[in-house]
């Protein structure tokens, strides 16, 4: 009986000391506010300045991309993956242009809808420029400081000067 009270208290002990520890660590764990396993390149109507999606236009010409994925923490961690973002391999894009990346760096824009003043509002918060291949490969791993609160996040992969070339979506 000893015994069986002993492991009885011993599996509680245990159980708590788990439990406890299981809290620790969702504590330091900021949470996921978005992640992400597609992105969609610029492309069709979206390309240019026609049809700005919350106030970014897209990029010149037509794009494509091979996989973008990524998280997205409530402390504005972001890690963003981007294979293959390239021009797209037809007309408008010129001949010596296609399947290739023109551009040296990227940024990521994260786009939230918040609340300014008691009304709805867009808040695009940019990273720094990160390096990208002529292939169209780009890592980063960074912060941004999202508005509270951030509804319906939208990562973009932009030009320096802010034109998207691909975004989360399918």
């Amino acid at each position: 009986m000893k015994k069986a009270r002993w492991c009885l208290i011993s599996a509680t002990a245990l159980c708590a000391g788990a439990a406890i520890l299981g809290l620790t660590t969702a504590s330091a764990d900021p949470g996921t506010v978005l992640k992400f396993d597609t992105m969609a390149p610029v492309t069709g109507p979206y390309v240019g300045s026609a049809n700005p999606i919350r106030g970014l236009n897209g990029g010149g010409l037509p794009w494509m991309i091979t996989a973008g994925n990524g998280v997205l923490k409530q402390d504005g961690r972001l890690v963003l993956h981007v294979r293959g973002l390239v021009l797209a391999n037809h007309a408008p894009v010129p001949p010596a242009l296609q399947g290739t990346n023109p551009i040296t760096s990227f940024r990521a824009i994260v786009s939230c809808q918040t609340i300014s003043s008691g009304s709805a509002a867009v808040s695009n918060v940019r990273t720094d420029p990160f390096p990208a291949s002529s292939e169209g490969n780009a890592d980063v791993e960074t912060a941004v400081a999202l508005p509270s609160p951030c509804i319906a996040p939208i990562v973009f992969v932009t030009s320096p000067g802010g034109a998207w070339f691909a975004a989360t979506g399918n």
